[in-house]
């Protein structure tokens, strides 16, 4: 009988680690959150902005090529200038970026069009 007792406060013990456990993983997912999101400069949260002007040109230029889909050399040039914005876009999160996961949306951004380029 004392064995059971003795298997049973283990087990008790076992299980109260678990919500420590699970206290302690919450703890350091919101701290890394935090960190992850956290404007640098202003300390609020920041997932998204108000575009910039090369995120515009961007979204205008990739609006005229789905609406208008020119042809010949205007159409290779609106080509080339939405490419090199969203290029210069990409390198600009990852230099100036806000927090992390700006800087890492650049990263992936620009991953992207270097390996469609390819």
């Amino acid at each position: 009988m004392e064995d059971s007792g003795v298997h049973f406060e283990r087990l008790t013990a076992k299980a109260r680690l678990i919500p420590r456990t699970r206290q302690r993983m919450i703890f350091w997912m919101r701290r890394f959150l935090q960190w992850f999101f956290r404007n640098r400069q202003t300390g609020a949260i920041t997932i998204g902005q108000t575009p910039n002007l090369v995120l515009w040109i961007v979204i205008v230029g990739s609006a005229l090529i789905w609406a208008w889909h020119p042809a010949g050399r205007l159409g290779a040039a609106l080509e080339i200038v939405v490419k090199a914005a969203i290029f210069v876009w990409a390198v600009d999160e990852v230099w100036r970026g806000v927090n992390p996961w700006r800087r890492c949306l650049g990263a992936a951004v620009l991953g992207y069009e270097l390996a469609a380029m390819l």
